[in-house]
């Protein structure tokens, strides 16, 4: 099943996020609106503001609280992102020119600023706490999760078990935020609202594994070329399985390559191959699906309604991606 045709029974409340977000983002300072307009042009899937709309179907009908829930998420996810391309270095998002490519890091570094500070605004102004709430708790983990990965790539001294805990924190929370945050706009219990969350990490931990799995995809479309994680020098699941299982000797050869050679295509290329013929895609495709599954079986507990088959669908997505 295609996004367009999971998207198709919240169109409507789709379109009505989109004009809040715009109404959200707009400024007296040109400069800004001219940014702004760029960022709105280049939308990406759509997806979180998805969990969000779906999450609250679950309990109730999407309402007011519900589209401030999604925006403020989307506002939130906006902001890493260029935050993100910042810090990395990158000047490529989705195919096009990232923003501090084209206003360079200070433009692009007080954007996201503004974006997360409209969100703060926009949640106060409507006395949303419990959503404010959420969303903060989730930047927190995001902003932690994104420092024990660059303080591992020092060194590259990675567990399995490190690798989970830098990906619930970086990716996962916040579409568990998601999660939560509709949830908690219908005005269901704390304990209603835990159990979404938890469903949301689990979506999120398979969602980032994917990602660790395209990175290894040559053939794939992805909209970036593969081999990116390792010039980043960043430890995915498919490299630490490999590495897990290897000799002391090729242990060092491959921490080498990550180490000192990651912009040597013939060497990445290598790696990459060793990879894949070890198992480690194998590996990492089994413990997505494990936690798509755990995702799934939390999910049937809830109510019975059709946005519980739009969430499944949302999830199924989400591990089926090319991109």
């Amino acid at each position: 099943m295609t996004l367009n045709e999971i998207k198709a029974p919240v169109e409507g409340q789709i379109k009505a996020f989109e004009t809040l977000f715009r109404d959200s983002i707009k400024s007296n300072i040109p400069l800004l609106n001219i940014i702004m307009r760029y960022i709105v042009k280049r939308k990406g899937k759509q997806m979180r503001p998805l969990f969000v709309f779906f999450s609250a179907g679950l309990f109730s009908e999407i309402n007011d609280r519900t589209l401030r829930a999604a925006t403020l998420i989307e506002m939130l996810h906006t902001a890493t992102l260029i935050h993100d391309d910042v810090v990395d270095d990158s000047n490529e998002r989705r195919g096009f020119f990232s923003l501090n490519a084209l206003w360079k890091n200070k433009i692009s570094v007080l954007v996201g600023d503004f974006l997360l500070s409209r969100g703060l605004i926009l949640a106060l102004e409507n006395d949303d706490f419990d959503l404010l709430k959420i969303v903060s708790h989730s930047v927190r983990e995001m902003s932690e999760g994104e420092l024990l990965q660059i303080e591992k790539a020092r060194t590259l001294d990675i567990e399995e078990s490190v690798y989970f805990e830098i990906i619930r924190k970086k990716t996962a929370s916040l579409i568990a935020s998601c999660l939560a945050s509709g949830t908690a706009a219908t005005g269901a219990s704390a304990d209603t609202i835990e159990k979404m969350r938890q469903i949301g990490e689990k979506i999120g931990i398979a969602f980032q594994i994917k990602d660790d799995i395209l990175d290894f995809d040559l053939s794939a479309d992805k909209g970036k070329p593969s081999g990116v994680d390792i010039k980043e020098r960043k430890m995915t699941l498919p490299l630490i399985f490999i590495l897990n299982k290897s000799s002391y000797f090729q242990k060092r050869k491959i921490i080498n390559i990550v180490k000192n050679h990651n912009t040597n295509r013939e060497k990445v290329d290598w790696l990459m191959q060793e990879v894949v013929l070890g198992g480690g895609i194998e590996y990492a495709v089994e413990m997505m699906t494990r936690y798509r599954n755990e995702a799934l079986e939390m999910l049937e507990q809830m109510p019975d309604r059709p946005a519980r088959e739009s969430l499944r669908q949302l999830i199924d997505f989400t591990i089926q991606r090319k991109s």
